[in-house]
């Protein structure tokens, strides 16, 4: 039996039995994993008040040599983040993030840039020091860019033409295409929506910005319902699904 041991983040808990929990992991040393912690549900010392969602904790496993789950030898707690679980927006916000790298993600593949992007604004999200909504973009666009599904902001997907000489204040994106068109390129195509240049403008700023430079952009209200619309469609587009945790995050902004 071989063991490891390595920072993570708790993506997923589901009940496994009676006594035991099966826990996806994002560790920054092994990616993805899923791990069992067996009687996890009757223990007070080992594990109470650690394996909750979003938590960061550092984690010890054993790898039997038999096909299974490694198994959760120790839980040590770093940040339990009590401010998103209790509030059902921010959870709402943070479930999304976590689906969209539980849905992404293959087991085993590390993912040290996107681990710390994860880490970053679950920590903002728990201070309240930037607002939910443009944390979601921030991480949306980098996570976008870490994955190589970056929409085309810079120039029209067919002609070419930068977005700084297209001469309309609002230019049309075609999600097929992954990018934005030129109104001469957008007339040849069906109705498309619009973002505007100042919106684009600030989501390229975040693309290429680090992560303290990218969480002081600042966005109106109408910029920021412009900006977390077209993700929110663009994300789920290029996934082939809309994440239910989206659904819930729709609903949840509603009330």
């Amino acid at each position: 039996m071989s063991s490891y041991s390595t920072p993570a983040i708790v993506l997923r808990k589901i009940d496994y039995g009676e006594y035991d929990f099966v826990i996806t992991l994002f560790a920054l040393k092994k990616g993805k994993v899923s791990v069992i912690a067996k009687s996890a549900k009757k223990s007070k010392k080992r594990f109470a008040g650690i394996l909750e969602l979003f938590s960061e904790i550092d984690v010890v496993c054993n790898v039997g040599r038999r096909k299974g789950l490694p198994v959760l030898q120790e839980a040590a707690l770093k940040y339990p983040f009590f401010h998103i679980r209790s509030s059902a927006l921010k959870t709402a916000y943070a479930s999304y993030w976590a689906e969209l790298i539980n849905e992404w993600m293959e087991s085993g593949q590390k993912q040290v840039q996107l681990y710390q992007l994860f880490q970053y604004v679950l920590r903002k999200l728990d201070s309240s020091q930037v607002s939910e909504a443009s944390l979601s973009i921030l991480f949306q666009i980098k996570f976008l860019t870490i994955a190589g599904l970056s929409p085309n902001l810079i120039q029209c997907s067919v002609c070419r033409t930068e977005v700084e000489k297209i001469k309309e204040t609002r230019v049309r994106f075609d999600f097929a295409k992954g990018g934005i068109l030129c109104d001469e390129c957008a007339s040849k195509t069906l109705q498309k929506p619009l973002l505007s240049k100042g919106v684009i403008k600030q989501l390229l700023w975040i693309e290429k910005g680090d992560l303290v430079k990218a969480v002081r952009v600042r966005f109106s209200s109408d910029a920021l319902k412009e900006g977390s619309e077209f993700l929110e469609t663009f994300v789920p587009y290029h996934l082939g699904k809309e994440p239910r945790s989206l659904k819930f995050l729709k609903q949840i902004r509603k009330w």
